[in-house]
């Protein structure tokens, strides 16, 4: 039986999968915390919380790269709604483009955010948690952590980077023989408002790259990774998919990416002159959960049977993706 209500941080809680995560929080009655850095996002997601029902809400302006001010968060979210139970890392930030065409200050800035942020966020949850020995921290990963693709540098470094992080201290915590979990969700392709707000030096609009999933299917997993927070949960077919295909045919992705991972992030829509992005200054606005994909994107996911059956699946997808990846390879070679 499930402990409600749970005092639940989430970062990055204003938009996408973090909004969404702290959605469904808020409708099975728990304590919810919202880091986030835009003013007209945190007011908004504040107010949507308490009308689902969330047994009270918290909403802090904080930069997550920043580990002063996730401290201070973390001091003032147990002074308002007592001891945090679950940590959830979610903020994130990127920027659409080949490596070469990023600035260093770019780089640096979305790895700030994307890394460090997660890393800040599991250390103050951890100097609470472990005296108490109990809690749970939610790392939101990727598939893109497991394979990487192009134009998509700093974020998949830097979630490819959270694992052996995550790894470490999961080790220092068996160690001490600690009750605190740590669980990573990892994620397909989702239908969020970082395509719209990313920065972004590609010349048609970025969009996720298909299969799209909603941010519900993101909440649901995290909710029931918070009920059962084991090592990693891979969400959606895609995902173990991708992780298969990079452990048994990495070259061969390697190419068929080099030929398809352009066009399958970029809409034919040309990119708005004078667009305005997040990646230093939050942009004016609630964002939302959800972004311009939804035609396309599935509500629908399979992680409970998949992690059911996880080894017959896991044998019959690997079988699936690696046939359709040579298949497609092949059409690319002949059409030379």
């Amino acid at each position: 039986m499930a402990q409600h209500p749970r005092t639940v941080v989430v970062t990055g809680g204003t938009s996408g999968v973090g909004r969404a995560v702290a959605q469904a929080l808020a409708q099975r009655g728990d304590n919810i915390a919202i880091l986030a850095r835009g003013a007209d996002g945190l007011r908004a997601t504040h107010v949507e919380l308490l009308k689902l029902g969330a047994a009270g809400v918290v909403s802090v302006a904080a930069d997550l790269a920043d580990e002063d001010q996730v401290e201070a968060a973390a001091d003032r979210i147990e002074s308002e709604l007592g001891p945090i139970d679950v940590w959830v890392n979610n903020a994130m930030a990127t920027v659409f483009a080949e490596f070469l065409d990023i600035d260093p200050a770019e780089f640096r800035r979305a790895t700030d955010v994307t890394y460090l942020g997660s890393v800040w966020g599991t250390r103050a949850a951890l100097r609470r948690m472990l005296e108490r020995d109990r809690g749970t921290i939610i790392q939101i990963g990727s598939a893109l952590a497991h394979r990487g693709i192009p134009l998509q540098s700093p974020y998949c470094g830097a979630k490819h980077a959270l694992h052996g992080f995550l790894d470490s201290v999961r080790t220092e915590l068996l160690h001490r023989r600690s009750h605190v979990r740590i669980s990573i969700v990892s994620l397909p392709a989702m239908n969020t408002p970082q395509f719209d707000r990313g920065r972004s030096k590609l010349p048609r609009r970025p969009r996720p790259v298909a299969p799209i999933y909603q941010p519900d299917v993101a909440a649901r997993a995290v909710l029931t990774a918070i009920d059962d927070p084991r090592r990693e949960w891979l969400i959606g077919v895609p995902t173990i998919a991708t992780v298969l295909a990079a452990r048994h045919a990495n070259a061969l992705l390697d190419r068929y990416l080099a030929r398809t991972g352009f066009n399958a992030q970029q809409t034919n829509e040309q990119a708005p002159p004078n667009h305005r992005d997040n990646l230093f200054e939050p942009v004016p606005g609630d964002p939302g959960a959800y972004g311009g994909f939804g035609s396309e994107a599935s509500d629908v996911s399979l992680q409970a049977a998949i992690s059911r059956r996880r080894s017959i699946v896991a044998t019959c997808v690997s079988a699936a993706a690696l046939a359709t990846l040579a298949g497609k390879w092949a059409v690319s070679r002949r059409a030379r």
